[in-house]
């Protein structure tokens, strides 16, 4: 699979040669859709969490006699049925992430890139690299016709670069080992230098 690189500013800067294994398959919404959800479980907080009624702060003081009431038998006011409460069986801190093995994220990734590929949306860059201004990387961002789009460098990221894409809305830029199915899925489009063509084919064989 060929494409054909450009520069920042536009122009051309010769074609390069993409691997059929990591760009060139067809991409399957179920995998892509088990690695997202791998991503985002591991992602959440969990920390969620309601007072029990061990843990609420009435008296524990029985409310009234055991019998003789005509009502139902309680002990205190800490119980789920009264306002204010305990709350029954709910959520309690914990883990929301699950295991996927790495031979799957692996393939994930592949397909997150092929979709990019497949559908028109992926451009490849000879380099990211600037004198670290902001308004003029925005002004050939716009002219290239990025709004929403995901850059991914080499094996590092070029601080002038990285300094003047931060301020720009809709621009994320990221290390090889940074890539994520996630990110690649969230943009419009997606941005390789050749540094990263290069590591991603090395990372991903």
């Amino acid at each position: 699979m060929k494409l054909d690189v450009i520069n920042l500013d536009g122009g051309t800067a010769g074609s390069v040669d993409l691997i059929d294994d990591i760009f060139g398959l067809e991409p399957r919404a179920d995998i892509l859709h088990r690695v997202v959800r791998w991503q985002r479980n591991n992602a959440q907080a969990g920390t969620h969490k309601v007072k029990t009624r061990s843990e609420t702060s009435y008296s524990t003081k029985k409310i009234y006699r055991q019998k003789g009431t005509g009502g139902a038998r309680h002990g205190d006011r800490n119980a789920p049925i009264f306002r204010k409460g305990g709350v029954y069986k709910g959520p309690t801190p914990r883990s929301h992430g699950h295991d996927l093995t790495k031979k799957f994220r692996k393939l994930g990734l592949r397909h997150a890139l092929s979709a990019k590929a497949k559908e028109g949306s992926l451009v490849i860059i000879e380099s990211a690299e600037t004198e670290g201004k902001t308004a003029a990387l925005a002004k050939q961002v716009a002219n290239l016709g990025w709004k929403r789009a995901l850059i991914i460098d080499g094996a590092t990221v070029n601080e002038g670069f990285a300094r003047a894409a931060r301020n720009i809305e809709g621009l994320d830029v990221l290390p090889t080992m940074g890539a994520n199915v996630y990110d690649i899925l969230k943009r419009d489009t997606l941005v390789i230098t050749k540094a990263g063509v290069e590591a991603l084919e090395a990372r991903l064989k």
